[in-house]
């Protein structure tokens, strides 16, 4: 079982992509995801290292729009109701996904958006999420039309990840709605946990498996613990990570080496039994 390292880890502190791809093969890595924080001057530079390490995904929006003035992966919205806005992020992600395939990444993974949050709060008007997500579903398909081209031409497929927050999109059963052959779930254990423990997960769906997956421990928040350090099990994600073709860590900066080293250990144990 192979594992990548998300470059969101380190690329604010490391800016040369050959000592990113060093560090990763020195702490026990097979492979990087370059995350949403690349800049463009950093992205050239890993163009250079695909001798040492495989890059098997991108983090959309990556590299940094040069328009953008930050960066963050939800710059700009597939699933926007507002024509302006998804055309804009149809050219965006177009661009994320051409320069994915010109690295050699098979994968893309998108945060799709959020549903309008006005009136969702308390937490748990699940109902009402449900219906608006249904609105939503039909637009994001017309965006998708636009893409399917480019991902078929580019070899690209686009992994919706799943978010941890009640507006976010699509839940569960708005990806039964969108998922196909180029359009895959991404799952992500830490945003998994979070919607479990408030009750904003839809436990009935059954999914198609992920097309990959970032592995994030969590003590109830969008924590970004490494593996084994939270209060996940991660046993019960051991058939899923079987099946899914990218496995990536996604560390919040402030994880040490060692637990980085330790997390891949205690991954092997779980996900090999």
């Amino acid at each position: 079982m192979k594992f990548s390292l998300s470059t969101n880890w380190c690329s604010g502190r490391i800016e040369s992509a050959e000592e990113i791809a060093e560090k990763a093969v020195e702490l026990g890595f097979e492979g990087l995801e370059l995350g949403f924080k690349i800049n463009t001057f950093q992205a050239e530079g890993f163009f250079r290292v695909s001798d040492k390490i495989k890059i098997g995904s991108v983090h959309a929006f990556c590299p940094v729009p040069i328009s953008a003035p930050y960066s963050h992966p939800e710059l700009y919205s597939l699933a926007s109701l507002d024509e302006n806005v998804s055309r804009l992020a149809v050219f965006h992600v177009t661009k994320s996904v051409e320069f994915a395939s010109s690295i050699g990444a098979t994968a893309l993974v998108l945060h799709a958006g959020r549903v309008s949050a006005r009136g969702l709060f308390p937490f748990t008007q699940q109902k009402r999420r449900v219906r608006r997500g249904l609105k939503v579903v039909d637009a994001f398909r017309r965006t998708l039309d636009a893409l399917y081209p480019v991902l078929e031409a580019n070899g690209v497929k686009l992994g919706l990840e799943n978010l941890p927050y009640l507006e976010g999109f699509p839940g569960e059963r708005e990806l039964l709605n969108v998922c196909g052959t180029l359009v895959r779930p991404w799952l992500d254990t830490g945003h998994d946990f979070v919607r479990k423990l408030n009750g904003w997960k839809d436990e009935g769906v059954q999914l198609p498996p992920p097309i990959g997956m970032h592995l994030n421990d969590s003590k109830g928040g969008d924590d970004h613990l490494a593996p084994g350090e939270g209060d996940i099990s991660f046993s019960e994600y051991r058939e899923v990570a079987r099946l899914s073709e990218h496995l990536v860590l996604e560390p919040n900066p402030s994880v040490t080496d060692e637990s980085l080293k330790n997390s891949i250990a205690f991954l092997r144990s779980v996900f090999e039994s």
